[in-house]
């Protein structure tokens, strides 16, 4: 074991790397191979460690779920599924007040069906909803707040990447932390939809009125490309043969790993040939085919390097005897079950406007999980809490992952973060009521993996 001041070392080193601006990464790595420096002197042992860490946690078949899962997205994202699904969702609203800003939601919660990665969704409709907005005379913050607010499903609803790499952390089973993220990311998106429709009824002015046809060009500028055409204009029957393609592979591919008829990384791998045999079917181009391999191979190979960093930072913590004292520590300050989880969602929340989603989920989980288990949490509403959390940070300054995704993709240059950040924060709201909710009640997360 460790001293308390070589614990507190570990600690603080790997937290100042992260702030200098040094890649996480390197930074679990560099403290992890120091902790057993620092355990065992000898840096031949440390080689050791290190090599046979990587050769265990890299040789697990549940790494591929990741690049699968993005393939699978990256395809139907391509393929113009985000459309369709928009598309779809703004003609079965049509009776709803701000009823573009609700299809942007619940397209959102549908396409985190998809991709399970909230920066896409915020990409795909920045480019989509957004000038569908516009044209309709939509306030600039109101529709831009609703594009980077709903963004956040992608993450809550499964295949979602911070699931993923929460499970491969703390060995929960994916598929039942899939499955454990429906409800509350549908109560989300329910919330949110709420909201959208409560403020147009409150505040007409903020949805505008009949369509600014001048307007039209604002989708050119958005995409880069030449305008596509309304939505209102597209034909109904070939959006809902296309959307019906994209419910089907999603249902027979989450629907396979829950009903344990194959593993995660089996349904991803039949996810993405489907993925790519849609894609196909709708036209995609052999060198966009490419494109989307390449491009997958560049965010995942990172992501995989990441997770072997994580996992071997887990080991020397709990080697070095800091989650047992951390613990010990926590439950002794008296605050009880409540006030040390109201610690952890503040230190999740902190870190959020600071670093991104996956680097805090590094560094807190192989901590707080077993803290969490302690104290009586159930594992996998923890997770859903957890993330729930960490997605708040995505929607508030300074770092807001989405609000600059989203200020990236719609290049119109009087746009501002803070107009942004100002229509986002009824969302974040929205997320914080229902972490509450979880943490109350929290069958809300296990009911459906306990069927």
């Amino acid at each position: 074991m460790l001293g308390h001041l070589d614990m507190i070392v570990i600690v603080v080193v790997v937290l100042a790397l992260v702030f200098a601006g040094v890649h996480i990464a390197i930074s679990l790595g560099i403290t992890a191979a120091l902790g057993i420096y620092l355990m065992m002197g000898d840096i031949e042992v440390v080689r050791n460690f290190v090599a046979s860490t990587a050769y265990e946690a890299l040789r697990d078949y549940v790494f591929a779920v990741i690049p699968l899962f993005m393939l699978m997205g990256d395809f139907l994202a391509k393929c113009g599924a985000a459309r369709d699904l928009y598309a779809l969702g703004n003609r079965a609203s049509k009776w709803l007040p701000g009823r573009l800003a609700a299809a942007t939601i619940l397209a959102n919660a549908l396409f985190g069906f998809v991709t399970g990665v909230s920066i896409a969704s915020a990409a795909a409709f920045s480019r989509i909803a957004y000038p569908e907005m516009k044209r309709y005379g939509y306030r600039r913050d109101f529709s831009l707040g609703c594009v980077a607010g709903s963004a956040c499903l992608g993450m809550l609803i499964p295949p979602s990447v911070l699931m993923i790499v929460w499970c491969v952390l703390t060995e929960l089973s994916i598929g039942k932390v899939f499955l454990a993220g429906i409800i509350p990311g549908f109560l989300a998106a329910g919330g949110m939809i709420a909201y959208v429709v409560v403020a147009a009824i409150l505040k007409p002015e903020l949805v505008g009125g009949q369509p600014r046809l001048g307007a039209a060009a604002v989708g050119a500028d958005v995409a880069r490309a030449p305008a596509a055409p309304p939505v209102e204009d597209e034909p109904i029957g070939a959006i809902l043969f296309s959307t019906l393609l994209v419910v089907a592979l999603i249902l027979g591919t989450l629907g396979a790993i829950w009903l344990g008829l194959c593993t995660p990384t089996e349904g991803a791998s039949v996810g993405a040939v489907g993925s790519l045999l849609l894609a196909v079917i709708k036209g995609i181009k052999p060198r966009e085919v490419w494109q989307v391999v390449l491009d997958v191979g560049r965010t995942s190979g990172p992501l995989l390097l990441l997770l072997f960093c994580a996992q071997l930072y887990s080991r020397v913590l709990s080697m070095t005897g800091f989650t047992e004292a951390a613990k010990v520590f926590l439950l002794g300050t008296g605050l009880g079950t409540w006030g040390i989880l109201i610690v952890m969602v503040a230190i999740w929340f902190v870190l959020g406007c600071l670093i991104d989603s996956i680097s805090i989920i590094l560094l807190t989980v192989p901590i707080f999980a077993p803290i969490a288990t302690q104290l009586g949490f159930d594992p996998i509403a923890f997770s859903i809490m957890g993330i729930l959390a960490i997605e708040t940070g995505l929607l508030t300054p300074p770092f807001g992952i989405l609000v600059f995704t989203v200020k990236a993709a719609v290049p119109d240059k009087s746009v501002t973060l803070a107009e942004i950040f100002a229509g986002s924060i009824p969302y974040w709201i929205v997320l914080l009521v229902v972490v509450a909710a979880l943490a109350v009640f929290p069958q809300l997360a296990t009911f459906l993996p306990s069927l």
